[in-house]
């Protein structure tokens, strides 16, 4: 579970390199900026930091065999980042 969290961080990293200056935790649409992004992890997978928050979210508290907290969090989150996706894919179809 700890080489699982390690990837999740590695693909965290990626996500903000790529992004660059456009990186950011809020959804934030700027008029006139361009188009969504498709390069690096994005390419692959639409939301990939996100995936990179599910993966550390089940593998962490697994590291110490912490399953109730897994799946507690892992439920809790999940509600959490359906809401956050739908709001970010309605700010990136903004953008075409």
């Amino acid at each position: 579970m700890l080489a699982v969290v390690l990837l999740a961080q590695g693909l965290r990293w990626w996500c903000i390199t790529t992004l660059g200056r456009q990186w950011n935790t809020r959804v934030v649409v700027v008029p006139g900026a361009g188009s969504r992004f498709w390069g690096g992890p994005y390419r692959i997978v639409p939301h990939p930091n996100y995936v990179a928050v599910v993966a550390e979210g089940l593998a962490l508290p697994l590291v110490q065999t912490g399953w109730i907290t897994a799946l507690v969090f892992s439920v809790l989150n999940a509600a959490l980042l359906r809401t956050r996706m739908r709001v970010e894919n309605a700010a990136l179809s903004s953008l075409t």
